[in-house]
Order: structure tokens, then sequence, then C-alpha cells
């Protein structure tokens, strides 16, 4: 999932995650992401989140979550879009399009996570 398990400040905590989307709601939550509101990346913003890309794997209807976390205080930072009304609405209108991989899992608000953590491991880091 991580590059570390504690990042400290100027660390980067690379996270990388998975989860189905629904066939039938693809497009749906394509044109959604066209259109992010600007309330839920300001929260991104607020969580030390950068570099955020979502790709779709369309043989196992698969979306594949990538960003970077440069904050130092990743268990309060990662709440914070807990906190923010405006995130939890686009989780309503986000979640219906996806099936957790999660076992247990009722949402993007649940405690255990609605994205599935993958763990890293290899990266390779090239000179341009």
């Amino acid at each position: 999932m991580e590059d570390s398990s504690s990042a400290k400040q100027g660390e980067i905590r690379r996270v990388c995650q998975i989860i189905k989307v629904k066939p039938s709601a693809l497009e749906e939550y394509k044109r959604l992401h066209r259109n992010v509101w600007p309330g839920v990346l300001a929260t991104l913003e607020k969580q030390h989140i950068v570099d955020y890309s979502i790709h779709y794997d369309p043989d196992h209807s698969l979306l594949i979550a990538h960003f970077k976390y440069l904050g130092n205080d990743w268990e309060t930072d990662s709440k914070l879009g807990l906190a923010d009304g405006e995130t939890r609405r686009w989780w309503k209108v986000t979640d219906p399009c996806q099936e957790t991989l999660v076992e247990g899992s009722t949402g993007s608000t649940d405690e255990k996570g609605w994205w599935k953590d993958l763990e890293k491991v290899f990266r390779f880091e090239g000179k341009v």
C-alpha cells in the first residue's frame, strides 16, 4: 500500500488502492470524475494528497487509484474526508457505482475502508 509505515515531514507516502466498478455505472462514474466537485478537491489538498489518479481495468472492472501523501500526520489527515460534508455527499453519489473488495465494508465512511489498499512489492525510480 505505502512506501513507509510512518511518514515524516519531507517523506512521500505513495498509496495504491483498488475497487470494482459496476459495469452499468462506469459511464456515470467517468462523467462524475470529469467534473469533481471543488470542495472534494479542496479536501484532498487539505489532506496533503497530490498526484492523484484513477485508472480503469476493463478486463476485471477494476478502478486502480494511486496518490502521493506529502503531510506528516497520515492518521489525522486521512480522516479529514470523513469530517467534510461535501466529500461525504460525493461518496453518496460515487459509492453506488462501486463494489468494494474490503470484506464487510458498507461504504466510504466505514472504518474498514471502501477501497482496498495494495501492498507495494516493487518500485523503480529511474533517472531522466
